[in-house]
This record gives C-alpha cells, sequence and structure tokens, in this order.
C-alpha cells in the first residue's frame, strides 16, 4: 500500500460512518440536540464534511466545494460562506437543519471525491512539504491530512454515537 492508497482507505471509513449516522433518521431526529448544548447529527456531520473542505482545498491550492458547486445556497445556512463551525455555541449548532438527509451525504460525498482527486496523486515526498507556518513546529502536509482524518473520525463517531441514541428513543 503506498501514501495514496492509506490516505484514500482511511477518507473512505469516514464516509461509510457518515452516511450510517443519518440512516433511518427524519430531519427533526437529524437536527435534534439530545441535550441541551450537545451538538445535531447535522451540525457534526456539516462540520466535519466543511473543515475536511476548507482544509483539503486550502492544501490543494484549489475553491472550496462548499461555494464551487452550490452547496451554501443549497443548505441555506445563516452564516458566513467560510464558516466551517469552530467556535458555534448551542444557537449556531440548531440552526443547521436541513430537509432531507440526503443533502448531508451528497455535501459530503462531493467532498470526499474532492479529496480523493487530491490525495491519489500524493507521494511520500509531498507529505513533508510545509502548508502552515503558524505553527511550531510548522505544519506539513502529512500532520495536516492526518489532523483533518483524525477530526472527521472523532466527529463521524459523534454522530453515530447520537444516531444511535435517537434509535432507541423511538
Amino acid at each position: 500500500m503506498n501514501t495514496a492508497e492509506l490516505l484514500a482507505d482511511a477518507f473512505g471509513r469516514i464516509q461509510k460512518t457518515v452516511h450510517g449516522a443519518v440512516e433511518g433518521l427524519t430531519p427533526d431526529e437529524i437536527a435534534e440536540q439530545i441535550e441541551p448544548g450537545a451538538n445535531s447529527v447535522a451540525w457534526l456531520l456539516w462540520h466535519l464534511a466543511r473543515v475536511q473542505d476548507d482544509h483539503v482545498a486550502d492544501v490543494a491550492g484549489r475553491d472550496q466545494v462548499w461555494t464551487t458547486e452550490g452547496w451554501e445556497k443549497r443548505f441555506g445556512l445563516p452564516f458566513e460562506a467560510a464558516a466551517t463551525g469552530f467556535g458555534h455555541g448551542s444557537e449556531q449548532v440548531a440552526e443547521v437543519r436541513v430537509p432531507d438527509p440526503a443533502l448531508l451525504t451528497g455535501y459530503y460525498d462531493a467532498v470526499h471525491e474532492a479529496t480523493l482527486d487530491y490525495v491519489r496523486g500524493l507521494s511520500d515526498e509531498d507529505l513533508d512539504r510545509v502548508v502552515d507556518t503558524r505553527w511550531d513546529p510548522p505544519v506539513t502536509l502529512g500532520v495536516r491530512l492526518v489532523s483533518v482524518i483524525d477530526d472527521d473520525i472523532q466527529h463521524a463517531g459523534q454522530a453515530a454515537f447520537v444516531h444511535g441514541v435517537l434509535l432507541r428513543r423511538r
């Protein structure tokens, strides 16, 4: 297995969890905060897709799927186009509502495809490229991609947990 295959496999596992987290839920359930201050499935999946889209587009030197493919307009959220969910409180979480779970999975799938297009062309040497000098030590491409994978796995797992809670409440 090479670098590109390893990264594609990791991102593919996230995609499966994202799809499973909405399976069988209604739009109201997807937007439900299971207790005050909790993140909803909708917000968790929107956020993880936004972060992946933002971070991978940045290192790939391309525009985000969110704006170039019209997902921002389809979601119609009351946030700035650049919003990824960082710093959102309970009120902003509650504002992430979708009329159909396919909107969340559709956006994630578009981000996933753009991500795979990028990572499939990477070599081991590419991973050492510095992509962010605001940190000490500076962040390399490899570290940034692992960070995105880690963040996405955590949020997808949280969404899967909320999914299970919602199904048990029925």
